[in-house]
């Protein structure tokens, strides 16, 4: 590094993205100061495509970007295997390594078997990254990281957005004492570490919450909050949002409950089916999400929602990556 800044200086750093991430890309190269390496990305009237690298990438330290969010455009699956296609390309062209670069990591949800028979695509997709000759895995926020790290064979780093959020909430110079609230049980490990962080980095004292959450016949219940949040500013903290009911049912709660104000965080907005409108319940003040995915179906939010640029985060973790640095403190829980 340069100067105590993040720019790179090794001149064997590339970075390849596939179209639909382009970008988002490029906030991550103006972050350590390079250009994008030129890619072609060519589709055939058959709906059969190619990616491949146009510049020379041998001996190169190869980052391969794609988020994989669907879109009208491309599905989540189309994207994944351009990724593949761009990083076995660079292989092949004689990449001295090669990285998964994957802000938002599809089909990771299932990762476990709960019913007879069922695919555990985390390690699925692991396979398929390795088969390509990829050397590393970065993502951002991932639902399950044990699964994930157990399911690579190959270095896999799940960062977090966490810096994002606390530096947001500190500009907000809020004068109400903070509750972080876990929507579920299953996410207690993540809203604690948040509140550890948000406590170390404010040196105020954070209060931790919990909402019981059953689902029964496709039918979501919530059960008791757990914590006090009265006269407090609820900060519920979520790894993705995709129909956006867990969040709303939780605000509610917390309103009910005395909460003075509630703002949601979440590291992906899937915002599927009709989220927007679920999330437009004003027992929601905000909610802040990254630029993983690239906000859509949200017009109902415009009032409420704020989007964090997340680019210059990867781009401070390649580059230390790039120059052998450790990156523990950007890791997630």
């Amino acid at each position: 590094m340069q100067n105590g800044t993040d720019k790179v200086m090794n001149s064997d750093l590339r970075l390849l993205a596939c179209a639909s991430s382009r970008d988002y890309a490029e906030t991550i190269a103006a972050a350590i100061g390079i250009e994008l390496t030129a890619v072609e990305e060519r589709s055939f009237e058959d709906g059969e495509f190619k990616v491949r690298p146009l510049e020379n990438v041998a001996g190169a330290d190869a980052f391969v970007v794609q988020s994989l969010y669907a879109e009208a455009s491309a599905s989540a699956a189309d994207k994944w295997l351009r990724c593949l296609f761009l990083a076995g390309a660079a292989r092949d062209a004689g990449a001295e390594q090669v990285t998964l670069v994957i802000p938002y990591f599809a089909f990771c949800r299932k990762d476990r078997r709960t019913q007879p028979f069922d695919p555990l695509h985390t390690r699925y997709l692991a396979q398929m990254a390795e088969a390509v000759g990829a050397s590393a895995v970065i993502t951002l926020d991932i639902h399950n990281l044990a699964a994930f790290q157990n399911a690579f064979r190959c270095r896999a780093e799940a960062v977090t957005a966490a810096p994002l959020f606390v530096e947001h909430i500190r500009a907000q110079r809020a004068d109400s004492p903070w509750l972080v609230l876990s929507p579920d049980a299953g996410g207690v490990k993540r809203a604690e570490a948040f509140r550890q962080r948000l406590s170390e980095t404010s040196g105020s004292e954070v209060a931790l919450g919990m909402m019981e959450k059953f689902r029964g016949g496709g039918e979501l219940r919530l059960g008791r909050l757990v914590g006090d949040v009265a006269d407090r500013h609820v900060l519920i903290i979520d790894d993705l949002i995709a129909s956006g009911s867990t969040l709303a049912h939780a605000a509610k709660a917390c309103k009910e409950a005395g909460a003075r104000r509630v703002t949601a965080f979440a590291t992906h907005g899937l915002f599927v089916k009709n989220a927007g409108s679920v999330l437009a319940d004003p027992a929601l003040d905000e909610l802040v999400i990254t630029d993983s995915v690239r906000p859509h179906r949200v017009e109902e939010l415009k009032d409420k929602l704020t989007v964090l640029e997340s680019g210059p985060l990867i781009g401070r973790i390649i580059g230390r990556m790039h120059e052998h640095q450790g990156i523990e403190k950007f890791h997630g829980a």
